[in-house]
């Protein structure tokens, strides 16, 4: 192993797929998701509040391009050549009628200087029909799908109101990947019953998955979610990680991660009016460095500890 090794980091994936800078911009494209509107439940996730990552630019009122547009002169005014891809981040950006979900991509790619699209969905909403249009567009440009994973234990994807089962994300990725699309997936590290080593467990499960990517972030509670309720009623159920708690357990799962798996991020901040808890007082930058400079006291990389699940 490369001493110099800590992890395989999206930065320099990107860059070997894209030769150009590139910057994502947030879209909000009108989605909904199937356990807000009543197809699989309603609320959706008891965790998520999406104007936790919503800029401000992304209003449904506004159309795709105006999102663009929009995002772009923002960027511009520091990096004026930077080119984009459109990340269709809010909601459920797979769901809805086939025909107007191609059209928004189609939309967001007929703006200038939008390089690819990012686009973030729930492994239970991927129909074939689509699958089948992403891989004739994956041929004509950066393209990459992630999928909302956030457990691989039922029990917690039905205690969060997910909709869906892990078997459903293996489905969805491996069907993704068979189609020659990138791959991601999100998980959220903390949520409640999941310890420490039902937490490896994860990291050497989805180590199996055809995942080109991966992001990390810690369970927040935000103001306004039926989680940050539940937390309210039996804060005992609950383990708020402290910073330095949480740059450990991040560190021990990515010792079970495979090492070609290109992680994206570890960690994720919230508009702090909307913050109920952990509130750490510093950026995501901040906790990545102090993850690397960990690694390095702990003498330690990526998929030290991975061993294939066997059965």
């Amino acid at each position: 192993m490369n001493p110099t090794f800590l992890y395989t980091d999206f930065g320099t994936y990107l860059r070997e797929q894209l030769p150009i800078k590139v910057q994502k911009i947030s879209i909000n494209a009108g989605f909904t998701c199937p356990n807000r509107n009543g197809d699989k439940g309603w609320g959706g996730c008891t965790y998520c509040n999406n104007q936790t990552f919503n800029p401000a630019y992304c209003k449904t009122e506004r159309t795709v391009t105006e999102q663009l547009e929009e995002g772009k002169r923002f960027f511009a005014r520091k990096y004026p050549d930077m080119k984009y891809l459109a990340y269709f981040q809010a909601y459920t950006n797979t769901y809805g009628d086939v025909k107007t979900v191609i059209s928004k991509y189609e939309e967001a790619l007929a703006v200038n200087d939008i390089v690819g699209i990012v686009i973030g969905t729930r492994p239970d909403c991927m129909p074939n029909e689509l699958l089948e249009y992403l891989k004739e567009l994956n041929s004509r440009t950066f393209l990459m799908v992630e999928y909302g994973i956030e457990s691989v234990n039922d029990a917690t994807l039905a205690r969060i109101n997910r909709g869906h089962t892990y078997a459903e994300t293996i489905d969805a990725v491996e069907r993704t990947a068979k189609a020659g699309i990138r791959t991601g997936g999100h998980v959220i590290l903390g949520l409640p019953g999941e310890e420490h080593d039902e937490l490896m467990r994860q990291a050497a499960v989805l180590s199996e998955l055809p995942l080109t990517t991966l992001k990390l972030h810690q369970l927040q509670l935000i103001r306004g979610t039926r989680m940050a309720h539940e937390y309210e009623q039996s804060p005992k159920d609950f383990h708020l990680y402290t910073a330095d708690e949480y740059i450990d357990l991040v560190i021990d799962y990515v010792e079970h991660l495979r090492p070609d798996l290109v992680l994206e991020r570890f960690v994720s901040q919230s508009p702090k009016e909307l913050l109920i808890a952990p509130d750490w007082g510093l950026k995501n930058y901040e906790i990545t460095e102090r993850i690397k400079k960990r690694m390095r006291e702990r003498a330690t990389y990526q998929g030290r500890l991975y061993t294939k699940v066997i059965g």
